[in-house]
């Protein structure tokens, strides 16, 4: 029979061995949630097809409003698994609903939202779990003309105007667009600002995201970005 000491012994040892385990485990690379299927799963396609597939759902968009597609609750429960074509960063404006505007299904697209379509630590938090854990081949920066954040960003850059609590920051971040759009000296400001918001959040993510970067070099991620428009429905590819 063992006595105290021996069992606390055993204990110790025990516990070691499965933290070193648990630390064996936890440093190797997670891999996407399909790597364990047997076949390639449904998103593992080019990043131009993903992108095309983008276009082609917006044409349908525009020509029908999305009609022939359903979102009810039932449907939504029959994605066992997740297959996104896509990761889309867009607007939190009512108006711009990635899945209804590219006419996808539930799934077929993992969406972040915030005002003004910024690329912060979270949005590229986000859009690497996407990468790493759903395999999508294609990052997508959407803009919409119009943007009630972006007008609120230009006033306040050329009224060098304080916003209350977090929305600074908003406004900082999105700065450089604001500016190279007044560099611009274009007769629509606000849309300009727009696009440009658009291009910069493209550069940001592939500039300060290693793990994205270094799939965009692989050629198997790419970064696109467009621009909803919100009285045609049409997206414009920037």
């Amino acid at each position: 029979m063992h006595n105290r000491h021996d069992r606390l012994k055993l204990s110790r040892r025990a516990l070691l061995a499965g933290a070193g385990s648990f630390l064996a485990v936890g440093a190797l690379p997670h891999l996407a949630a399909w790597a364990q299927d047997e076949a390639p799963p449904p998103n593992a396609i080019p990043p131009a097809e993903a992108l095309e597939r983008l276009k082609t759902g917006n044409a349908r968009y525009v020509s029908d409003g999305g009609k022939g597609r359903d979102f009810s609750a039932g449907d939504a429960t029959r994605v066992d698994k997740q297959y996104p074509i896509a990761g889309v960063l867009s607007s939190s404006d009512s108006p711009v609903p990635p899945e209804i505007i590219f006419d996808q299904k539930p799934g077929d697209i993992f969406v972040s939202r915030n005002a003004g379509n910024v690329v912060s630590n979270y949005t590229l938090a986000s859009l690497e779990f996407a990468v790493s854990y759903h395999g999508i081949p294609l990052i997508f920066v959407l803009g919409h003309t119009d943007c009630s954040a972006v007008l609120t960003a230009l006033s306040a850059t050329v009224q060098r105007k304080q916003l209350p609590g977090h929305l600074g920051e908003i406004v900082k971040a999105m700065e450089p667009a604001v500016i190279a759009a007044h560099g611009k000296h274009s007769s629509d400001p606000l849309n300009t600002a727009v696009e440009e918001n658009v291009r910069l959040g493209v550069k940001r993510i592939k500039k300060d995201s290693k793990l994205i970067g270094d799939a965009v070099l692989a050629g198997t991620l790419k970064v696109a970005g467009g621009v909803f428009d919100v009285k045609t429905g049409v997206v414009t590819l920037i």
